[in-house]
C-alpha cells in the first residue's frame, strides 16, 4: 500500500517541473523530476524523468529512467516496452545482443498504434555497470556465455529488479498494461507490484551469427520465451 503519496494523473501534455509525482511507501520513494515535449523519429512524444530510492534491509539502492509517452496511455491498456540501457547495442549498434532491435521495435509499434510507453532504464549489462559489462565480454571472447561471465566476475546472472519501471507505470496513472517483453521476470515483477499485464506481446529480432549463442544461452539459462526457437 502507498503511505502518504501525493499522487496525480500524468496527462502528455503536463508540463509543471515544480509539482511531481511521489510514491512512498515502507521501502521505495519514487518520483518524477520533469517533463519535456520530446519529438522524436518515430513521432511526437512527452519524455519524463523519475528517480527512486529502493531499501532492501540496510542496503540503500538509488536508480534513475525515463518514460517515453505517446497519445493517450490511461483509458484502456497501452502497449509498454521495459528497456535496459545498453550503450554498446542501443548506441553503437553492436551485433552481441538484440538490444537496438528491439528498442527500435518498441518505438515502431508504439509509434504504429499511436500510442504506449518505453521505460529507459539505467541497467547497462542486466545491472552489473558499463565497465563490468566490458569485462563481461572479455570473458565471452574466451569461451564463457554471458550468464557464465557475469558469474566469474562475482555478479548474479541478472542484478534487475524492475521496481522502478512498475512505480513508474502506476505514477503515470498505467495499472493495466500490454508488455512487449521476452522475459518473464518482467511480467512477475509489475505483477508483484500491482500493474496487471494482460498481455504479454513477444518483441523477438531476427538473429544474425553474433548473437545465436547470446538468444540460446537468454532462452536455457535465464528463461527468456521465444516463439522462434
Amino acid at each position: 500500500m502507498l503511505l502518504g503519496a501525493q499522487c496525480f494523473r500524468v496527462s502528455p501534455g503536463f508540463r509543471s517541473l515544480d509539482v511531481y509525482n511521489d510514491y512512498v511507501t515502507a521501502s521505495t520513494s519514487v518520483r518524477q523530476v520533469s517533463s519535456a515535449d520530446f519529438p522524436t523519429r518515430w513521432g511526437q512524444f512527452r519524455i519524463y524523468g523519475f528517480e527512486g530510492v529502493f531499501r532492501d534491509g540496510e542496503e540503500i539502492r538509488r536508480e534513475e529512467a525515463v518514460a517515453l509517452v505517446m497519445g493517450d496511455v490511461t483509458s484502456s491498456a497501452p502497449l509498454v516496452r521495459v528497456h535496459s540501457q545498453c550503450l554498446t547495442g542501443d548506441v553503437f549498434g553492436s551485433l552481441r545482443c538484440d538490444c537496438r532491435q528491439q528498442l527500435e521495435m518498441a518505438l515502431s509499434m508504439i509509434a504504429e498504434r499511436g500510442s504506449g510507453v518505453l521505460i529507459y532504464e539505467q541497467q547497462e549489462g542486466r545491472g552489473i555497470g558499463l565497465m563490468a559489462k566490458l569485462q563481461a565480454y572479455e570473458l565471452q571472447d574466451a569461451g564463457l556465455d554471458t550468464v557464465e561471465a557475469n558469474e566469474r566476475l562475482g555478479f548474479k546472472a541478472d542484478h534487475r529488479a524492475f521496481t522502478l519501471p512498475a512505480e513508474m507505470l502506476k505514477a503515470l496513472g498505467i495499472h493495466q498494461v500490454r508488455l512487449l517483453s521476452n522475459n518473464p521476470d518482467k511480467v512477475a515483477a509489475l505483477e508483484q507490484a500491482g500493474v496487471e499485464v494482460i498481455e504479454r506481446m513477444p518483441c523477438e529480432v531476427a538473429p544474425n551469427p553474433h548473437t545465436e549463442d547470446y538468444l540460446k544461452t537468454k532462452k536455457e539459462k535465464l528463461g527468456h520465451l521465444f516463439t522462434s526457437r
